[in-house]
C-alpha cells in the first residue's frame, strides 16, 4: 500500500457519496469509466470487490480442468482455486536466475487450460515482456494476469490490456496506489464471452458505493497525472533502495514494481521487526525461502533508516545465508 491515507483529492471525492448511501450501488457510470480509460468496449469490464474476488469469480465460473499459477506468485489465485475444487499444478520459476517466463517456462505450460501470473509479480517485482505472455496465449486456454502493480509502471508498456484479448483476462486492483486496500476497488478486463461468464457469477451489488466512486475517480485525466507521477517518484526511490542493498553485497531482483525482493540472510526479517520495520517474509511463496523479504518501496530517508538496522543485524554476527 502505497502511503498510510488516500490521498485529499480522492478523500474529497468520496465525501459526496455518503449523502447518497441510503441508495443501492450503481456501478454503470464507473464501468464505462474504466471501459474508456482502457479503450474497452463495457461488455469487456467487471467491477470487483478488489483483486481477491476476481480470482475468486474466475475459478467457480470457469472451472478450469488443467490450471497452472507460475510462482512465486501472489497466493490469492492459488488459494481460489483450490476452495473451487479446481487446484492448480505449481510452475515455479527459477529465482536466483531473475524468476524471469523464458521460452522453456512456456513450453512447460502445454496442457493447461488456465494459467495464472502476476506482471510485475509480486514478490519477485518482475516485469515480463508483453511479447512473451503473448506466447502463453492459445486455443482452449485461458490467460489470467494479475496487474495489481502495473499502474505505478511509467507507460505500462507491457500490459496485456488492450487489442485482441481473446481468451485473456487482466486483473486490476486500486487498493495499493491509492491507499483504499480497505475499501475493495478492483477490476477484471478481457474477453467479452469470458467477463460475461464472470458476471453471471457474481452477487448482486459485490462493490459498494464508496468503491465505485474511487474506481470512477481513478480514471479520471486529472488521476491519471497524478498516478504517473508517483509511479516516476516511485522509481527513483527504489533505485536508491535497490543501490544500498547492493552497496552492501545483497541480491536483489531486478523489480519495476513498488517493492523488492531481496536475499539478506535468515533472522533478518525478525531482525527488522524488532528494530520496528514491518518487512515481508517470503518463506511462504513458492520457490523462495526464509533468506528472502519482500521490502516496500519508501522515501529516501525511512530506507536509510532501514538500511542502517540491516547493517547492525549483520555487525551482531546473526546474519546467516
Amino acid at each position: 500500500v502505497r502511503a498510510s491515507t488516500p490521498p485529499a483529492n480522492l478523500r474529497h471525492a468520496l465525501r459526496g457519496v455518503l449523502d447518497e448511501a441510503a441508495h443501492y450501488p450503481d456501478a454503470r457510470t464507473a464501468t464505462d469509466a474504466v471501459a474508456a480509460h482502457h479503450r474497452l468496449a463495457r461488455e469487456q469490464v467487471l467491477l470487483t470487490n478488489g483483486a481477491a474476488e476476481a480470482f475468486t469469480l474466475i475459478a467457480r465460473a470457469l472451472a478450469p480442468r488443467a490450471p497452472v499459477v507460475v510462482h512465486p506468485q501472489f497466493s490469492e489465485p492459488d488459494a481460489a482455486l483450490r476452495r473451487a475444487g479446481c487446484p492448480a499444478r505449481a510452475h515455479v520459476l527459477h529465482v536466483r536466475s531473475g524468476a524471469h517466463l523464458v521460452d522453456a517456462d512456456v513450453a512447460a505450460l502445454d496442457g493447461a487450460d488456465l494459467v495464472v501470473l502476476g506482471n510485475p509479480t509480486n514478490p519477485t517485482g518482475v516485469l515480463h515482456p508483453r511479447a512473451q505472455l503473448e506466447k502463453l496465449r492459445g486455443s482452449g486456454r485461458v490467460l489470467v494476469v494479475d496487474e495489481a502493480f502495473m499502474d505505478l509502471v511509467p507507460g505500462e508498456s507491457e500490459s496485456l490490456i488492450g487489442g485482441d484479448m481473446t481468451g485473456v483476462l487482466v486483473v486490476r486492483s486500486l487498493t495499493k496506489t491509492w491507499s483504499i486496500a480497505g475499501m475493495r476497488a478492483g477490476h477484471v478486463v478481457g474477453d467479452a464471452a469470458l467477463i460475461a461468464t464472470l458476471r453471471a457469477q457474481q452477487p448482486h451489488w459485490s462493490v459498494n458505493s464508496l468503491a465505485l466512486e474511487a474506481t470512477r475517480y481513478a480514471m479520471t485525466a486529472p488521476a491519471a497525472r497524478q498516478v504517473a507521477e508517483w509511479a516516476e517518484e516511485t522509481s527513483q526511490w527504489r533505485e536508491h533502495l535497490d543501490r544500498g542493498l547492493r552497496s552492501r553485497g545483497v541480491p536483489v531482483l531486478a523489480s519495476a514494481a513498488p517493492f523488492v525482493l531481496a536475499r539478506v540472510g535468515a533472522g533478518a526479517h525478525a531482525a527488522w521487526r524488532d528494530a520496528g520495520f514491518a518487512t515481508r517474509r517470503a518463506d511462504t511463496f513458492p520457490g523462495l525461502d526464509g533468506s528472502w523479504v519482500r521490502l516496500a518501496v519508501r522515501d529516501p530517508l525511512t530506507t536509510d533508516a532501514l538500511l542502517t538496522a540491516y547493517d547492525a543485524f549483520r555487525q551482531s554476527g546473526q546474519v546467516a545465508s
